[in-house]
């Protein structure tokens, strides 16, 4: 696996990759007639994660730069771990993104009756069977990359045994695990996908869309190629870890003879750093309670991502970012908190906020004053305005941003030095009371009243510019804190990879102050803390009367350098 390389070429301001190319290539040979029908088709067994979202970006993506369209399918033909919870999510999830399927949802369980027709067509060719080997014997039979696998003793059944034998089990004669049907294939197959797969088995659970109505259910592999068939797919695009499946994907649509057909391609999945991808691995997150369900901030779920304030353009930017590869590689997650951090940066509004609260008392202010202070929504927006805040003698201010004995080269408040508090007055640090433990409880300051504004009429400047709120004025929060969720850089790569899971992957800090402007805020809402953060307001705000916050992501870019560096080395070498 190999490092990402930055950045995605692009021609027009579009992307530019190789799939993209084939799909030119076909429209100019009339390959298809002129026609680019691509798909999604997520098993409904899980909730989508980020990965998914490269696909998802990719096939509704090409459909559209290509005047094609695209459809939506469950490929559902699993009853024992489907759930319609599951369906509903992903649509949902489809949509947050961006994308709309039309009237093009589908269901690869609309088709069970035409696949099931197919496999009789199969039997009939002669090109499939009945084994009743065990599942065990199965594999037994199967073989090793390095040798070649052996046939079943019910491989030869004449062709009439074979219908009879699948009818009854399509007529629920047998029970689970009794009988398989098989494609005739090849057992020496280079190709361990191509030693007479398993087309259908026998399983007993109640499908949620079809009830009890049959009791033999498709494998994938046989169900997938047909599905698209049956829907004119021109271009089927898989993850690299179908490109061993292809062959089977070509042999049944030709063995069947279809016509018009459609050809499977793939490319490189997603995987991240510090985060695991594989479906398998975030349900066992789940059900081992080391996360807080599939919408946990610190999944990769798109639940888990929206939840924690990800914005829907961020993630599509990502993907262009990424762009679409022929080998397998490893991303780095920088590069996502990079695409969300440029969208947050233009789009939410600035605010106030003290996660950990240091009491500051301004003596030489009146008691009862209570100014306005005009604060700009975002720079980056300057139709955005500006909002009023509150300013009195009694504030807040960050625990960081004071120290008794500073160190060299920090410029913020300390005993005697004098700071601006944004948007409002210099104030100067005159002493430090504290507890009869030894800690700081609160600062004496005093302020300056011609410095209104946070600017000196008499041109004196200063090195630091503190956030605050007004101590009567500010709305209790509850504010969390979230780190990489496995302290491993891979941690897909590790077979313990349960014990890399990071102890300090969520930080909840419960005594935060927020200015009172945040009281209109809703669930989903996205700010900039000043100086702290992007945060995004938790479905679980208000329930107890405190506002709920989860930091999207820090206001460091350490993706916006790399790739600076990267970018400037590559036109070096260009040179």
């Amino acid at each position: 696996m190999t490092r990402s390389d930055p950045g995605t070429p692009s021609r027009d301001g579009a992307p530019v990759d190789f799939i993209r190319e084939i799909v030119r290539e076909d429209l100019a040979s009339l390959k298809h007639a002129g026609r680019v029908v691509t798909r999604f088709p997520p098993e409904p067994n899980g909730y989508l994660h980020i990965g998914h979202a490269k696909s998802i970006c990719l096939n509704f993506g090409v459909a559209a730069e290509f005047g094609g369209t695209c459809n939506l399918r469950f490929d559902d033909t699993n009853p024992a771990t489907e759930e319609i919870e599951y369906v509903e999510s992903i649509k949902d999830a489809v949509r947050w993104l961006g994308f709309d399927w039309d009237e093009r949802l589908y269901h690869a369980s609309d088709y069970f009756g035409e696949l099931h027709d197919y496999a009789v067509q199969l039997t009939r060719l002669g090109k499939a069977y009945v084994d009743s080997l065990t599942a065990d014997e199965i594999r037994d039979h199967r073989g090793t990359l390095t040798q070649p696998g052996k046939e079943s003793p019910y491989r030869d059944r004449s062709v009439d045994e074979n219908l009879d034998l699948f009818a009854r089990m399509r007529a629920g004669e047998f029970p689970d695990g009794a009988h398989v049907l098989r494609a005739k294939i090849e057992m020496a197959s280079p190709n361990l996908n191509m030693r007479d797969p398993v087309l259908y088995r026998i399983r007993r659970a109640t499908h949620y869309r079809t009830g009890d109505r049959w009791c033999i259910y498709p494998m994938y592999d046989y169900a997938h190629p047909l599905s698209d068939a049956i829907e004119g797919i021109t271009h089927s695009l898989c993850t690299l870890e179908f490109e061993d499946h292809r062959p089977l994907y070509d042999w049944v649509l030709d063995t069947l003879q279809i016509d018009p057909r459609p050809y499977q391609y793939e490319f490189a999945r997603l995987n991240l750093t510090y985060t695991v991808m594989s479906k398998r691995k975030l349900l066992e997150l789940v059900q081992g309670g080391h996360v807080n369900g599939w919408d946990d901030p610190r999944m990769p779920t798109l639940v888990g991502l929206r939840r924690r304030g990800y914005t829907p353009e961020s993630i599509r930017t990502f993907c262009t970012l990424i762009g679409v590869a022929r080998r397998e590689n490893l991303v780095d997650v920088a590069m996502l908190e990079h695409a969300v951090r440029e969208d947050l940066n233009r789009h939410a509004p600035r605010v106030m906020a003290v996660v950990r609260p240091l009491r500051v008392v301004i003596e030489n202010y009146p008691d009862d004053l209570v100014e306005q202070m005009a604060v700009g929504n975002n720079p980056e927006d300057p139709s955005a305005g500006a909002r009023l805040v509150p300013f009195s003698r009694v504030l807040y201010i960050e625990q960081d941003d004071f120290r008794e004995d500073p160190p060299k080269k920090f410029f913020r408040l300390a005993p005697g030095r004098e700071i601006r508090l944004r948007g409002a007055y210099f104030i100067t640090c005159t002493r430090v009371v504290k507890n009869p433990a030894g800690g700081i409880e609160e600062l004496r300051c005093t302020y300056d009243p011609a410095t209104r504004g946070g600017a000196a009429p008499d041109g004196r400047k200063v090195k630091a510019t503190l956030h605050w709120v007004s101590a009567a004025h500010a709305l209790d929060a509850e504010v969390r804190v979230y780190d990489r969720l496995f302290t491993s850089e891979n941690p897909a790569e590790e077979e313990e990879w349960l014990a890399h899971l990071n102890p300090a992957s969520l930080d909840v800090l419960t005594a935060c102050k927020v200015e009172p402007g945040m009281a209109s805020a809703r669930p989903g809402d996205r700010f900039q803390f000043e100086r702290l953060g992007y945060f995004s307001v938790d479905p679980d705000s208000g329930a107890s009367g405190t506002l709920v916050f989860n930091r999207t992501v820090g206001l460091r870019d350490p993706w916006a350098r790399i790739d600076a560096a990267g970018k400037s080395e590559r036109a070096a070498t260009a040179r």
